[in-house]
């Protein structure tokens, strides 16, 4: 089946990298995901900023460059960005902004209702937050009225996946990533976010799988090829994000 990777780093030291919580990323550039997806049938996906990478966008238009028009980029900016670099950044390939509020590097989150839409008016982006789903009921007024938002790797926890079914119900789009980093029934978490809303359910490798207890298996793929048809696998694993990202 052909596969939008929705979820994915580059990590070049070329460019700056910051150490994060004590913790240094692992090189793995371009030709690395290249060479690792390369039995994959990987048809297009979205390169995240890390934060490790603060806001750092020369590592990303590098990378965009090398990866080619059918990925895109989801980047972090600083609140004090100006809309022509927000405009430059569109030109070459990004297409969110994301806040990591579980590991920092990102604009804090009380920035999030005005810089969300900031970018959606500007550019069409759409804001992603990686964020355990148990904090979300404090912001969960705020994402609903916002126009377009994802939740990273399934909202990461089981006590968070009530609050995350809610705010899928009216949209927001979930990433099915990052399988070995969850404290959650992954099976679980798939099945109710599908029957939710069938439209909003994103596969991404989380290449190199930074952090994770786990790294990413071929059998992360597998596990949602057996859980659902083929129609239903076919939107989690490309249709959704590829519409999400390219419209």
């Amino acid at each position: 089946m052909k596969i939008f990777d929705a979820h994915f780093h580059i990590i070049d030291f070329e460019f700056p990298i910051i150490e994060n919580q004590g913790y240094t990323a692992p090189s793995y550039v371009a030709d690395d995901y290249l060479n690792e997806t390369a039995n994959l049938n990987i048809g297009g996906g979205a390169i995240v900023s890390g934060s490790f990478q603060g806001f750092d966008q020369q590592y990303l238009m590098k990378a965009l460059k090398q990866m080619g028009p059918a990925f895109c980029g989801v980047t972090q900016l600083s609140f004090t960005v100006t809309d022509d670099e927000i405009l430059n950044l569109h030109k070459s390939g990004v297409r969110a902004l994301r806040f990591n509020i579980k590991r920092g590097g990102s604009e804090d989150l009380s920035k999030l209702d005005h810089f969300a839409r900031r970018v959606y008016d500007l550019a069409g982006w759409h804001s992603e937050l990686y964020i355990d789903a148990k904090e979300l009921p404090d912001i969960a007024s705020t994402i609903e009225k916002l126009p377009a938002i994802s939740i990273d790797h399934l909202g990461l926890s089981e006590e968070g996946l009530p609050h995350l079914l809610k705010l899928v119900d009216k949209g927001v789009h979930v990433k099915a990533t990052g399988f070995g980093r969850v404290e959650l029934d992954v099976k679980n978490a798939l099945k109710t976010i599908f029957e939710t809303n069938p439209d909003v359910l994103m596969f991404g490798t989380d290449l190199p799988s930074t952090r994770a207890k786990r790294p990413f298996e071929y059998d992360d793929i597998e596990l949602i090829q057996n859980l659902f048809d083929e129609k239903s696998a076919d939107k989690i694993l490309y249709r959704n994000a590829l519409k999400w990202y390219f419209g």
